[in-house]
């Protein structure tokens, strides 16, 4: 805001003074012209009215005027005009006078010096001469016309000057006063038109102040009459929507470019690691098969089951190596967001009964109890494919590791709702998981089991596909050691309107 003032108060100073020094260099040009030319003007226009009285007496004697006619012509214009005049013969004999002291003025006025006559000559030919006279003994300047006729008469007509003088004086006093009225009405007149100037200006700026910010939300607002500040008030409006536009477009298109940039990163990193799992877990089953195979190809066991038994482990190697690809792009895209999930409302229920009914031959194998007390529905919402791999690679590591615990061996399945939740856990007697193993079981290829039995034993990405599908959901999963076994558990969302 300070800085808004600043400017504010800068355009209204410009302003005033602007027009302070035009006003005043105005009265400067106007006090000039009175000294130096309103003289001269003056003395110019004087200088023609006594042509004009030269003339017109001239004239009278041409046409043979009566000296009385004259002389009132002579007594009219000193009257009217305040001039002294002087009418002689040329001996010198006084036809006329209207004043009788000028007749002793005369005399000093032509006892003066030539040189200083001929410097204060106004107009001058061979019967009339106009020049600038002062009169010693009253310290007056005048006019002084001194002309021959044509009948040889001599005229003389005197005026002063000090009128003007004054007029001049008083003149450039009255501008004086103009120019002070004027600079205190200029103030008072600056104080509302730079605040009708300066207002939209200060809109302007803070608009602009806000555009460099990247805050397009302030507009001007036009006035009713279309001057040119409006006109940039508008295209200001007009240049902020474009701008407003075009860096949403650019921000859409950056973010756009940082999400390829990122899934590109995605899918390089999801390749890399892709990769390496794979040349890592397929080291064994490669050797393997390569091993039987050469020992097919150089008939080492000549006989027919010898070689059955070694085309059926190479079979079993492949399914393992197929399964395990499989599984690991199943678990890439899953991790890296590139699995689409088609969620909708199934029964839970439903779905644990079906997979504990496929698991029937190892439960009895194994001499496994099952307990699952539960009502008939409990709708959930998600994809039910997923779901299934989910409590499938807890029940079938639930069936692995089973074992009796003070004369009992069971799983047990319980279902337990939470607000919006119903949490799903899976128990099995036997051993208890060690602290170390609890948070690397969730790991790819991690087996807790030490044998590493490869018949028994999986791929090690079931409980990583768990967590990568839970993530997805943003849903709770877990393990907790109990006194007599390990329980699992998970969570999902129940339908709505159950």
């Amino acid at each position: 805001m300070v800085k808004l003032r600043n400017l504010h108060n800068s355009i209204r100073y410009k302003l005033f003074f602007t027009l302070a020094i035009a006003v005043i260099m105005i009265i400067a040009f106007l006090i000039l012209l009175n000294n130096i030319v309103l003289e001269s003007f003056y003395l110019y226009s004087k200088q023609g009215a006594l042509k004009k009285i030269y003339d017109e007496v001239n004239m009278e004697y041409n046409t043979v005027q009566s000296e009385k006619t004259i002389q009132n012509t002579l007594s009219n214009y000193a009257l009217k005009g305040g001039y002294d005049i002087l009418l002689e013969t040329q001996d010198g004999i006084n036809l006329y006078t209207s004043n009788e002291n000028f007749i002793e003025t005369m005399n000093s006025i032509n006892g003066l010096n030539e040189q200083s006559n001929r410097n204060n000559v106004i107009y001058a030919n061979k019967d009339l001469n106009i020049k600038k006279v002062k009169d010693q003994s009253s310290n007056i300047t005048y006019i002084l016309l001194s002309g021959k006729l044509d009948n040889n008469y001599n005229l003389y007509i005197r005026m002063p000057i000090s009128t003007i003088q004054e007029s001049v004086k008083i003149s450039n006093n009255f501008l004086y006063l103009i120019g002070g009225v004027t600079l205190i009405i200029a103030a008072i007149l600056i104080t509302f038109i730079s605040k009708r100037f300066t207002e939209p200006i200060q809109e302007l700026n803070e608009i602009a102040e806000k555009m460099a910010k990247l805050d397009f939300s302030k507009k001007f607002h036009p006035k009713e009459v279309n001057d040119e500040i409006n006109m940039l008030g508008k295209s200001i409006n007009v240049m902020s929507d474009k701008l407003e536009s075009t860096i949403k477009q650019l921000r859409n298109s950056n973010i756009r470019l940082e999400r390829d940039i990122e899934e590109k990163s995605k899918i390089e990193e999801m390749r890399t690691q892709f990769i390496s799992d794979v040349s890592h877990e397929l080291k064994t089953p490669i050797a393997l098969i390569q091993g039987y195979a050469e020992g097919l190809v150089e008939n080492v066991n000549t006989d027919e089951e010898n070689r059955k038994f070694y085309a059926d482990v190479i079979l079993d190697e492949a399914n393992k190596m197929d399964k395990l690809v499989k599984e690991l792009l199943e678990l890439m895209k899953l991790e890296y967001g590139k699995r689409e999930f088609r969620n909708a409302d199934f029964n839970i229920i439903e779905l644990i009964s079906e997979v504990i009914r496929k698991s029937k031959v190892m439960l009895e194998e194994k001499n496994i109890e099952v307990r699952f007390d539960h009502p008939e529905v409990i709708n959930v919402y998600a994809d039910e494919f997923y779901i299934e791999q989910v409590f499938t690679n807890y029940f079938t590591n639930a069936i692995k590791h089973a074992d009796e615990v003070l004369g009992e061996k069971y799983i047990e399945i319980k279902i337990e709702k939470k607000n919006d939740k119903v949490r799903i856990y899976v128990f099995n007697t036997g051993e208890n998981i060690s602290d170390e193993d609890l948070n690397r079981i969730w790991k790819r290829f991690y087996k807790v089991d030490s044998s590493r039995n490869r018949e028994n034993g999986g791929t090690g990405i079931g409980l990583a596909l768990v967590k990568a599908i839970m993530n997805n959901y943003n849903n709770d999963y877990g393990v907790v050691n109990k006194d007599t076994g390990v329980e699992f558990y998970f969570d999902l969302s129940i339908a709505k309107g159950e």
